[in-house]
């Protein structure tokens, strides 16, 4: 039979794995203090500006799982044309996001899906995995936040193809 103590312990172990399972908050992982993603993705040795500047809030839970909600869609031009959808999804890990959703990348005049970002600290370069194909950019081009365009005058706009 299993003494008041020991039924005490279980349900205490049950109740603090319950409470961090279900965390969705950057809090989860000890980053409480950080109310800005763009604030967030250094600590991950990842550049500031692979967001952009219209984030209206973000989540990530202690599993590196993430949403990061924009005020709207938007474009911005690094390298190449990129469109943000309002939410954004993936997994973040130490210098790199997989299982990205919510970034489309215009290349070869084809709007390809951004399915994950990893950083190369040695070559001081960001690679950006767009469909089947890879792109590497200097990190150099991400230090600074970039600004949301809202409407650019394209001929293959994404919201168009849907």
């Amino acid at each position: 039979m299993a003494t008041p103590i020991s039924l005490y312990l279980l349900l205490l172990a049950l109740l603090t794995q319950t409470h961090f399972s279900f965390s969705t908050t950057d809090q989860a992982i000890g980053h409480s203090s950080i109310s800005d993603v763009h604030d967030l993705l250094p600590s991950y040795n990842l550049p500031k500006g692979i967001v952009p500047d219209n984030v209206k809030s973000y989540t990530l839970s202690s599993t590196g799982e993430f949403t990061i909600e924009l005020e709207s869609t938007c474009y911005v031009h690094f390298d190449e044309l990129v469109y943000y959808e309002k939410t954004i999804r993936g997994k973040l890990s130490y210098g790199a996001v997989h299982g990205v959703s919510g970034i489309q990348a215009k290349m070869f005049f084809l709007w390809l899906p951004v399915t994950g970002i990893e950083v190369d600290g040695k070559s001081g370069m960001v690679q950006f995995f767009v469909g089947s194909l890879s792109k590497k950019l200097p990190a150099q081009q991400f230090q600074d936040i970039p600004v949301c365009k809202s409407k650019l005058l394209l001929r293959a706009d994404p919201i168009a193809s849907m």
